[in-house]
């Protein structure tokens, strides 16, 4: 039985009135929308330029969304017919993943394992197997909840974003995606196709944590790091926090005393790169001791060689 519902009771003489209230609570789960199941990207686009509108292709975070009416869209755009959104590949320097990959897919793809080793880390963290089972990397960097796994370590990755839209295709660093709480460079009518990675050399170094209340909840606080070992420390690092504000944020301050072998004052860094606001979850002060714990233990897997 899902989460939010409720059996269906017998309707007999002393329950008929608390039945009747039941299926009540059902009627009034999403709001009344129409859906079209669109048959190619450019069918999408156009679907989308028509009306008020949101795309189905996981459905993990939409559906919630909509049970809950925080979405009341006129009209649900199913993509999953859309061959040309899915598939993992491997060329010119980079991870090409289409949107519609399903998570577990990537988790258990060789090509993620091996050239892009930070989402290999991250994708065990991402709710539990059924949600995998069903939920897309391309949502999930869409939706871009600050808490998620994915959106972070595309930045730590310096990823890019693949956009259609009414005026064309065009590409987004992933430094300039997002644009605050569950805001993104995704114009109403516009559809993300992919995301690209660069490749990982036998320099890479990558490093991923997170603390939650339970495994597969959403982070209170995580650390996605990527890094490129040369001499005898570290070079291009990259911090991207999540859980900590209303996007994933880098540390750029911290990043520079990684860079110089200085985690003191990496973790001291933090409080000009961070500033947390408390949630449902932790407050502010400890979701700042919590970063730097996340800095010490990352920074101690970026130090290891690939294997």
């Amino acid at each position: 039985m899902d989460a939010g519902r409720v059996a269906p009771l017998p309707v007999t003489g002393h329950n008929k009135k608390k039945e009747n209230v039941v299926r009540e609570g059902f009627r009034v789960k999403p709001a009344p929308f129409a859906y079209a199941k669109a048959k190619s990207v450019d069918d999408a686009i156009k679907l989308l330029g028509q009306t008020d509108a949101r795309l189905l292709a996981g459905g993990q975070s939409l559906m919630a969304t909509l049970n809950m009416r925080l979405s009341q869209p006129k009209l649900l755009i199913d993509i999953n017919g859309i061959g040309a959104l899915t598939g993992i590949s491997v060329g010119n320097g980079q991870v090409h993943i289409g949107a519609l990959t399903r998570h577990v897919e990537a988790e258990r793809s060789a090509d993620i394992a091996k050239h892009a080793p930070l989402i290999a880390l991250a994708l065990p963290h991402i709710g539990h197997a059924a949600i995998r089972n069903r939920g897309t990397l391309g949502g999930s960097i869409a939706f871009a909840d600050p808490a998620a796994e994915l959106p972070a370590c595309l930045l730590a990755l310096n990823g890019e974003i693949e956009i259609a839209g009414p005026g064309g295709k065009r590409s987004v660093k992933a430094d300039d995606f997002f644009k605050g709480l569950f805001e993104t460079a995704l114009g109403t009518s516009d559809l993300l196709t992919a995301i690209r990675i660069p490749v990982a050399t036998k320099d890479t170094r990558a490093g991923f944590a997170e603390f939650a209340r339970r495994h597969g909840d959403y982070a209170i606080a995580g650390l996605a790091a990527s890094a490129r070992a040369g001499g005898k420390g570290l070079a291009d690092v990259r911090l991207a926090y999540f859980g900590v504000g209303a996007t994933p944020l880098r540390a750029k301050s911290a990043e520079a005393a990684v860079a110089n072998g200085d985690i003191e004052a990496a973790v001291q860094a933090l409080g000009s790169d961070l500033d947390p606001h408390a949630d449902v979850q932790a407050d502010a002060a400890t979701k700042m001791h919590l970063a730097g714990v996340l800095l010490r233990r990352v920074v101690k897997q970026l130090a290891e060689p690939r294997s």
